[in-house]
């Protein structure tokens, strides 16, 4: 091994043992632990080159070094294979997730499993409505001027809407309100579906015209994007067992985290399906961020991106284990959503 590659290897043993322990990392224990061939008085030059080249700090008078922001990206992008998860992990990530019962049931596990396998935090956003195509319109009549539309998503999204008609509607008139919205919506993606919404109460009868208009007035709202309701969050607690990981700025990273906008951007950067991104420290835009990693991934068919998760922690993070464990989350996800 020529000397570029056993300083990697020197790094690599570095990260490995700060991630472990969260103690500096001197080049007597790297030869014990790690079996690298050569001799501390070698590893200590290796050391030296890789704190000049800004990979490794010192943080105090301790012969320990830990690795920068630098030294972990270095370390990312050499991972050439990632440990996969073993075949019982993926059996019961796909149990746990294969047991859900709807849509939110399916987010709500893969935020739980999430936090569990990687000790971090677990961001989930909701499949986007903009990728999503209707199912099909229910319309209940719960009292004879009272309506409930229920619209069901292919992603299995569903959203119930009240409507107050300010008119008796009988049997025969509900019925032909829930075909003509069928007729006018199914298959019909999202977007293209609340301008055709729009367009309905003119193609009705004068008698229906003002109940078709409030009836497409509150089915526009079921349409549109919820800016509000697109995310879930789980094992925020994970962070605080770190407290030593944000120096002064766990507050910040936890107020942050309950910003939708924050979290959806971190999300958007790294919407990739077939490729896991990771931002580290000093990459992520917003700089309450900037004490984190953020490792994400998008979810859906290769076709269809229905929306983004991923992990927030501290830098000091098992990136392999976090990459391997999205990864195999999204893909469950991707599978049970889309129905392959």
């Amino acid at each position: 091994m020529n000397a570029d590659e056993r300083r990697f290897e020197v790094l690599r043993a570095i990260v490995a043992d700060y991630v472990a322990n969260q103690e500096p990392v001197g080049s007597k224990v790297i030869v014990d632990r790690h079996n690298l061939g050569v001799s501390s008085a070698t590893v200590r030059n290796d050391m030296a080159a890789l704190e000049e080249d800004g990979y490794i700090a010192q943080p105090h008078t301790s012969a320990g070094r830990i690795p920068t922001d630098k030294g972990y990206r270095l370390f990312v992008d050499q991972l050439s294979d990632v440990k996969p998860l073993s075949a019982a992990e993926r059996r019961a990530i796909q149990g746990f997730l294969e047991g859900a019962i709807d849509l939110d049931d399916v987010l709500k596990r893969s935020v739980r499993l999430l936090a569990q396998l990687t000790r971090q935090v677990a961001v989930v956003q909701y499949p986007m409505l903009t990728s999503s195509t209707v199912r099909h319109v229910e319309v209940v009549q719960l009292t004879p001027a009272r309506l409930m539309l229920v619209v069901i998503t292919d992603t299995g999204r569903v959203d119930q809407r009240m409507v107050d008609l300010g008119d008796v509607l009988g049997d025969e008139a509900v019925a032909n309100l829930r075909t003509m919205l069928n007729g006018a919506l199914s298959g019909q993606r999202l977007t293209e579906a609340a301008v055709r919404v729009a367009e309905l109460p003119e193609e009705v009868s004068a008698e229906l015209r003002d109940t078709t208009t409030r009836v497409c007035t509150v089915l526009i709202e079921s349409l549109v994007e919820h800016p509000d309701d697109r995310l879930l969050l789980g094992g925020t607690a994970n962070l605080t067992r770190n407290v030593a990981d944000f120096p002064g700025s766990l507050r910040e990273v936890l107020e942050a985290l309950e910003e939708q906008v924050v979290v959806l951007k971190l999300l958007a950067a790294g919407r990739d399906q077939d490729a896991i991104t990771v931002r580290i420290g000093e990459e992520n835009e917003p700089a309450e961020m900037r004490n984190a990693s953020v490792v994400t991934i998008g979810y859906g068919t290769r076709d269809t991106m229905l929306g983004g998760m991923g992990v927030v922690g501290p830098t000091r993070m098992d990136y392999p284990g976090a990459i391997a464990a999205v990864r195999a989350v999204a893909n469950y996800v991707g599978q049970i959503l889309t129905g392959k």
